[in-house]
Formats: C-alpha cells, sequence, structure tokens
C-alpha cells in the first residue's frame, strides 16, 4: 500500500528495458546480462540511499526494476497457451522491495493440470535461480488458491495483495472473485484471525515495542504492524490506497502522517541493516545499530551517545505505531464492524459513560469545553476498575486535544489537584499512568518525562528505555499491592500496606529515573525536578523531602547491600545513619526492589533478595535500638558465639572440641557468620574425619525460603590459587558466584564461603545436583597445582560488542585493617580465576568478594590484606596491581 498521497514515478535511470534487451540479444548466455543489471540496479539504489534519496522511491523503485526484468524473462520461455500467469504476491504485490528482501511470486494456472507447463515453470524458476534472485514461490491453480486461501489465513493474506507480472491478467481477476469477503473471509472473520495472529506475535515479544535489539518487522511498533492495519481495512473497504480509507472514516489525516512516517524511518532502517549485511536482516542488532547511527547522521554529544540518540528515534516511532495499531484495530472492530451491536450504556457524569465495558466522551467537544477531562478521564478510571479500557474515539479525541496541555494547563490547580487524585485514588494507578503515557498524555502534563520518552542507555543492563522502565517499576510497585505477591517479594508486600502516604512512592518511582540523559548525576537532578513538583502539586515541606530523598538516594540501599559488607556492624550504623528513620527506610526498600526487578528481568534472585531483607531488618534493629547506642563489636562477638554454643550444646556436640577449635578462628569469623552458619560449619568439621580431602559442605536454603542463594563451605589446607581455582571448577560447574568469605584459621586452614546461583540466577535446591556440586569441588580442589589452565569459553557476541573499561579503584577499610578494592570490567568467562591468580601473583590475601554481574560489565568489590593480614597502604604496590588487572582483564574473553 502507498501512504500519505505518495505516487511512485517509473525511473528509466534506474533501469533501461530497451537498452537491456539489446544487450541481452548480443549475449551469448542471458544469465549474465541479467546478474549485471541486477547488481547494477542494487549499486545505483545504495548509492541513492547514501546521498538522502526518497526511501519510498528506491523500495517502489527496486520492486519496479524486479517487475521489468522478470517479465523479459517470463517473455523468453515459451509458454504453451495463456492459461498462467506471473504474479507479484505479499510485500512485493505492494510494490515493496528492500535490497534483499525474498521475491514472493505466484505462479497461477488456470485449470488444475499443470502438466503442459512443467518443463517451461521448471526451466523460469531454475533461471530466476541462476541469476541470483531470492525468490518465494509457489505454483497453483485457481481451484488451489480457492482451497488453500479458504484454510489458511497466511495465504488469504499473501494472495490479496497481488499484481499481474506477465501473463494474462484475467487469471488474477478470477481469483480475485473467488477469494472475494462474500465469498471467503468476509472482513469481521479475516479481522478476528488476524487480531489474534498479531496478539500472538506480540506475545513473541513480550507485548512491549522496548527492546535491545528488535525486530523491524515483528516487533509491537514494527512494520507487521502498519501491514495489519493495511490487510485489515483492504478487505473490508476493498483498496489499496490509504487515502480512500481516510475518505471512509477508519482513518484521519494526522493518523495517516504518523503512519507514513514510521513507515519511512522503518523501511530507511531496514534497507540500512539490509545493505550493510548482506542479506535479509530484520533484527537490529548491536552489531549494527552503531553503524546505523553513524550513517543517519548521528554524532556523540557529552549527554547522549549517538547510538542512543538513533535509538530514541526508533522507540518513538515505534510507540506511536504501536499505539495508532491499537487505537485502529479497536476503532475497526467498535465502529464498523460492530457498529449494529446494542451496548450498555451507563453514565458517569455529564462528560463520561461506560459504553459496553469501555469509557468514552459523551461528546466530541468535552475536551475542547473541559480540557480538565483530559486528566478526568484517568481518574474514574482508576476509580472504576470495572472498566476495561477507553473506546477507540475518545482515544483519538485524546490524541487530538493533548496539545492543549500547556504551561498554562500544568499551573492551573484544579489540574494539579484531578492529577493529585489521581496518585491518591487507591486504585491501579500504575496502569493509569501507563494509559496516560501510551495516548501522550503523561509526557505533556510531566514534561520533565516527556524528555525521557524513547532514551535508551546502550547495555546489556538496562535493557529498557526509561520510560518503559519507569512504568514496570510502578507497575512492580502496583503489583506488591496484590495478595499474590506475599510469596514472591514477603516484605515488599507486608511493607507497602504499612507506608503512610501511597502517593509519594507512586511519586519518587516517576521521577527516579527522570533525569538521565540530561548530563549530571541523574538522581540528582531528578531530586530538583520533584521539588519542583512537589511545591507545584502542594505537598507539605516534610513530604517533598521525603520525595527528594527518594529520589536522589533510590540507588543506595541496593548499592550497599551489593557492595558493602552488611555483616559489618559499622556499615549497618553508617546506612542507618543516611536513612535515619524507619519510614523513609520502609520507602526505600519498596523502591528498591521495585527498580531492581523493572531494569532487568535476569536482576533479581533470591540472593540479591536476602541481601536487602537481611539490610532492611538490620538496619531497622539499629534504628530501634537508637543510632547514639550502636552495637559493640565485643558485644556482638560474645552474643553469636553464646548463641552458636547452645545451639551446639542442645544437638549434643562435643564443646570442648568445639571450643578448641574456635581458639583458632579469630573474632572476625563470629562477626561474618550468624550462629546458625557457625553451627553448621562446626559440626562438619568435627565430623570430617579425615583430612586428607577437602571438607565441602553445600546448603541451599530451607525449603520454606523463596529466597537465598546455595551456600558452599570448604574447610581445606590454605593454597595460594585456592581462590582462582575455586572460581575456575565453579564456573565448570555452570555456578555464578555471588558473594564469598575467605577466612583462614590461625593453624593455616581455610574457612571459604561462597554464595551461588545456577545459571538461571536461581538457588541449587535438588539433592542430586547438590551432591554432583560437592564431589566435583573435592576432586578440583584437592590438589589445586594440578588444576588445568583455566578453559576460556568464546565470549557470546552481545558482551563483545561492547568495550567496557577496566577500572579499579583502591581504598581503604580502617576500621576493618583491610583495603577495599572494587572493580569494574567486561564480563567474561573466567573472570574470577584470573583476579584469584593476579592476587596469588601479587602476595595478596582476599577475606572476603561481593560480585555483581550487570548485563555487559561486572561490578565486583574484593576486601584484601597483605600475606601477614595488613591492608595494602603502599602506592607503588597499589599500582602495580591496578595495571596488572587492567592488563589481563581487559583482554577480551
Amino acid at each position: 500500500m502507498l501512504l500519505h498521497h505518495y505516487r511512485f514515478a517509473p525511473d528509466p535511470t534506474l533501469f533501461d528495458a530497451e537498452t537491456f534487451r539489446t544487450e541481452l540479444a548480443g549475449s551469448r548466455s542471458p544469465i549474465a546480462p541479467f546478474k549485471a543489471a541486477l547488481a547494477e540496479i542494487q549499486a545505483n539504489l545504495d548509492e541513492r540511499f547514501r546521498a538522502g534519496a526518497d526511501i519510498r522511491d528506491l523500495v517502489h523503485g527496486r520492486a519496479w526494476c524486479l517487475d521489468q526484468l522478470l517479465a523479459i524473462a517470463w517473455a523468453r520461455h515459451a509458454w504453451p497457451d495463456d492459461g498462467v500467469a506471473l504474479l507479484a504476491v505479499g510485500g512485493y504485490g505492494r510494490g515493496e522491495l528492500h535490497p534483499h528482501s525474498d521475491v514472493d511470486l505466484l505462479l497461477l494456472l488456470e485449470d488444475d493440470d499443470d502438466a503442459p507447463y512443467r518443463e517451461p515453470l521448471t526451466e523460469f524458476i531454475t533461471f530466476l535461480w541462476d541469476i541470483g534472485l531470492d525468490i518465494g514461490h509457489s505454483v497453483r491453480s485457481l481451484a488451489d488458491c480457492t482451497r488453500e486461501a479458504e484454510a489458511d489465513i497466511t495465504v488469504i493474506t499473501n494472495l490479496q495483495e497481488s499484481r499481474t507480472l506477465a501473463g494474462p491478467e484475467r487469471l488474477r481477476d478470477a481469483m480475485k472473485a473467488r477469494i472475494a469477503p462474500e465469498r471467503l473471509w468476509p472482513a469481521d472473520r479475516f479481522f478476528e484471525a488476524k487480531w489474534q495472529e498479531q496478539i500472538a506475535r506480540h506475545h513473541r515479544f513480550n507485548n512491549s515495542e522496548y527492546h535491545l535489539e528488535p525486530n523491524l518487522k515483528s516487533s509491537p511498533g514494527g512494520l507487521r504492524d502498519i501491514q495489519m492495519i493495511g490487510w485489515v481495512a483492504k478487505r473490508h473497504f476493498g483498496t489499496q490506497r490509504y487515502e480512500d480509507i481516510v475518505a471512509a472514516g477508519f482513518m484521519n489525516d494526522a493518523e495517516l502522517r504518523i503512519l507514513s512516517q514510521g513507515q519511512a524511518f522503518l523501511w530507511q532502517v531496514r534497507y540500512a541493516l539490509h545493505m550493510l549485511t548482506g542479506r535479509a536482516e530484520d533484527r537490529l542488532l548491536f552489531d549494527h545499530q552503531r553503524t546505523i547511527a553513524e550513517l543517519f547522521g548521528f554524532h556523540d554529544t557529552p549527554e547522549r551517545l549517538a547510538v542512543e540518540q538513533f535509538m530514541k528515534r526508533y522507540y518513538r516511532h515505534v510507540t506511536a505505531l504501536a499505539g495508532l495499531n491499537d487505537m485502529l484495530l479497536q476503532h475497526f472492530d467498535e465502529g464498523i464492524l460492530r457498529a449494529g451491536e446494542a451496548l450498555e450504556t451507563v453514565a458517569l457524569n455529564e462528560r463520561f459513560e461506560i459504553k459496553g465495558g469501555y469509557i468514552q466522551a459523551r461528546a466530541r467537544s468535552v475536551f475542547r469545553d473541559h480540557p480538565s477531562a483530559l486528566l478526568e478521564l484517568f481518574l474514574l478510571m482508576a476509580e472504576h476498575p470495572e472498566i476495561e479500557g477507553v473506546r477507540a474515539d475518545t482515544i483519538r479525541l485524546i490524541r487530538d486535544h493533548r496539545h492543549l496541555m500547556d504551561d498554562l494547563y500544568r499551573d492551573d490547580a484544579r489540574h494539579q489537584h484531578l492529577f493529585m487524585a489521581l496518585l491518591r485514588s487507591g486504585g491501579n494507578v500504575a496502569r493509569q499512568l501507563r494509559r496516560m503515557n501510551r495516548y501522550g498524555v503523561l509526557g505533556k502534563y510531566l514534561p520533565e518525562f516527556g524528555q525521557a520518552v524513547g532514551l535508551m542507555q546502550h547495555d546489556l543492563f538496562h535493557i529498557y528505555t526509561v520510560d518503559a522502565h519507569t512504568l514496570r517499576l510502578l507497575k512492580f510497585i502496583q503489583r506488591f499491592r496484590e495478595p499474590e505477591a506475599r510469596d514472591e517479594f514477603p516484605v515488599a508486600a507486608a511493607l507497602i500496606h504499612q507506608l503512610p502516604k501511597l502517593e509519594l512512592l507512586w511519586i519518587a518511582g516517576l521521577y527516579h529515573d527522570i533525569g538521565k540523559g540530561r548530563g549530571g548525576d541523574h538522581s540528582i537532578l531528578g531530586a530538583r525536578d520533584v521539588e519542583r513538583f512537589a511545591e507545584r502539586h502542594g505537598l507539605t515541606l516534610r513530604d517533598t523531602r521525603l520525595v527528594s530523598w527518594l529520589v536522589e538516594n533510590h540507588l543506595l540501599m541496593s548499592m550497599v547491600a551489593q557492595k558493602r559488607d552488611i555483616t559489618d556492624p559499622d556499615v549497618i550504623r553508617d546506612f542507618a545513619r543516611t536513612v535515619r528513620d524507619e519510614t523513609r527506610l520502609d520507602y526505600l526498600y519498596v523502591l528498591t526492589v521495585a527498580d531492581i526487578n523493572a531494569t532487568n528481568p535476569t536482576l533479581w534472585n533470591g540472593w540479591r533478595a536476602s541481601l536487602l531483607r537481611q539490610l532492611h531488618a538490620e538496619t531497622k534493629r539499629a534504628l530501634r535500638r537508637g543510632l547514639e547506642n550502636p552495637p559493640d563489636r565485643d558485644d556482638w562477638v560474645r552474643e553469636t558465639r553464646t548463641e552458636a554454643r547452645s545451639l551446639l550444646a542442645a544437638v549434643g556436640a562435643d564443646l570442648t572440641r568445639v571450643d578448641r577449635l574456635w581458639e583458632s578462628l579469630g573474632e572476625d569469623y563470629f562477626l561474618q557468620y550468624a550462629p546458625s552458619e557457625i553451627v553448621w560449619q562446626t559440626l562438619g568439621i568435627l565430623a570430617h574425619g579425615g583430612f586428607d580431602l577437602p571438607l565441602i559442605l553445600v546448603s541451599a536454603p530451607a525449603d520454606d525460603m523463596s529466597d537465598g542463594g546455595t551456600k558452599v563451605f570448604i574447610h581445606t589446607r590454605s593454597v595460594d590459587d585456592l581462590f582462582a581455582a575455586t572460581a575456575a571448577a565453579m564456573e565448570q560447574l555452570g555456578l555464578s558466584i555471588h558473594d564469598a568469605r575467605i577466612a583462614t584459621s590461625s593453624n593455616d586452614w581455610t574457612l571459604n564461603t561462597f554464595i551461588v546461583l545456577d545459571a538461571q540466577g536461581q538457588s541449587i535446591r535438588d539433592g542430586e545436583r547438590i551432591e554432583e556440586i560437592r564431589r566435583h569441588l573435592v576432586e578440583e580442589l584437592d590438589d589445586p597445582d594440578d588444576y588445568p589452565q583455566i578453559v576460556t569459553r568464546h565470549t557470546p557476541r552481545q558482551l563483545r560488542h561492547f568495550q567496557v573499561p577496566t577500572e579499579v579503584l583502591i581504598e581503604q577499610d580502617p576500621a576493618n585493617e583491610r583495603t577495599v578494592l572494587e572493580l569494574t570490567a567486561p564480563d567474561r568467562p573466567g573472570l574470577l580465576a584470573r583476579v584469584g591468580r593476579i592476587f596469588m601473583e601479587q602476595d595478596i590475601a582476599l577475606s572476603a568478594a561481593k560480585i555483581a554481574t550487570l548485563g555487559e560489565r561486572v561490578e565486583d568489590v574484593f576486601f584484601i590484606t597483605d600475606k601477614a593480614g595488613a591492608p595494602l597502604t603502599d602506592k607503588a604496590r597499589q599500582q602495580r596491581l591496578r595495571e596488572r588487572l587492567i592488563e589481563v582483564l581487559s583482554v577480551a574473553g
């Protein structure tokens, strides 16, 4: 279908048929001239593309050139009569061909008997392959077309987009008559089948336009969604032209413009992909995004990479197209197919009513006469959960009037009251904010949010645009309110019902990332923005300070849990001093859990859940105790030892042997572990009869625990490269290390504990798998000197694409008499083993580690000392360590 008053004009400078026929006549073999012509046409088109030619001329121009060549090729074959025709179908039937698109052909026979045509058909198809055309072809009689079209929605879709390239037009006319809506697939049945097809296709892409590596054709908002509108409208109205559909009232001119501009952009990207890859490629992979951004003239700026600017344009187009697709198909269903149905209508007020379960405006002038209704509509939906959605005509009215939301509108106290009433409604606020964003209202009312629409970060960690991530965060907040959340998110589900003002959490969620893409610290920029919002919307000074603090510190709890040693009382005390009161702590916990889950589906796991739960509980205990009464380290050690000893006595342990063992462990051991862990380890060591093999204990979280990681405890003679060997062995098992506590007794025995998860980020609970892990580690760690060189697997394609600089930050932790090394590096197989070997080379002892993999990079924290247990204070030694880590870890795996 041709969009927005466009008419393709054949261009003889692309292909001159008469000149080609002359060259063909003088050639020994027809294959070479055809091949040369195809190559020349494509080179000419590519040159025009790079020069900025209208993409429609190129896509339709290639189809026109192929029309001429195929007609000439057809004429060179001896057809017995006029009972066969060559038709273009599908995309080619629409007159659209990208550089490496399939050339979809139908060889249409008048009769079922194909015997007279077999030889020329075979010769013709073979010839097309010989000249290098990627064809998709079928040979069908008129009866075949009828039978197969009736059985398969894909066939009828393909056939209704057809053109005759050679042979008698009457065959296509006969085929069209046989598959006409009054005979096959009437408009309502066709629409329902295509709608279900689209629903299934969107489901494969999680019903989201926002993907790191989207599919231009099949992702929501992609080319298929544009084609879907055309297919449905053509089946009903019987026209190829969108202008006719506009005239019929199915679409207006503004919507046609959105469709036309969106298709032109997607065509440009698709053409570039085909040209760059040399194949029919529809996936906008990382490998190509930077190249296409450069090709399209985008340049890096201090605030934003060129590729991020390019992808922002992509996301904005597909978001607009996806929304338009939804609205037009709903309009088609409501206003055309079901126009005669009697639907129950319930008045809500003077401006709105519910019709057939959907809200609609009672007059077309409602938004013009009452601009506040642009917000009132969403408040009504929040207050009436039985409303299923917005009727298509009203969605169109919203789109046509959202421009009314200017500065005067935003400064109007009535509108501010309506927006706050929505946040305080108690309904599904997240759903209404998503609808506001879908219809372009949220970014109009909150321009700072509008700046974040379509804004991406080019990494594997943030897999959604800023607006999509924010709306997902709000969706998780709503999810915490549902009864089903008690199992998966027990703490968040309990806390969210205790928060004094839920609207403050909605506001903090809306603004937490809103400062991204503007340069500077997005948390600080967002805090300033939310303060202006709070002032404009009449929040109290206390509430303003809370939402501002939440936005500015929304990363704090996650950072402390994942990068600090939360078994250290000083860490808990410092975090509690920052939080200051339990209410702030509860708000921050819920916001943090929602933020992590909304960032990347693979990021939330049982171990992160247990870290946050532990940090929340310990901080709440510290706040209740009072910040002026911090726990004494000696008291902490004494209480832990007493409780652990009592538990051991209860199970009949030999307390004399227990005391003898504990004498060699040192006080730090009792700070690092809970009494239950100490009991588990102590009993294991005492029961381990022979010391010729390492003791390996593996423990899954308790059955009634929904989170936590699998613990692996290793007790063996201390060996220099034990950590490197352990890391390599665990990787061999397909395990990822998320936490490590490394301790050595005074008699040189290790007490190393690792928290591990499987490849899916889950704890290991299966008994056979646990025994396999234990046995494998015993075998590999029996003699680490014999451990083979680390086997490096190929680095995954997505990881190879990202160039993450290796950064090493070394600081001191005087309270614990150790050095803290923070490492940011590209994620590579065997990375921890490499780090362990470097520590061994540099005579460094590791006491603990916090491991975090964030997309394409790792952000690990290591707590280290020298072999004598002293912190690394020598600057030259620190520099040698830093340089060695950068040297080894910057090399691609």
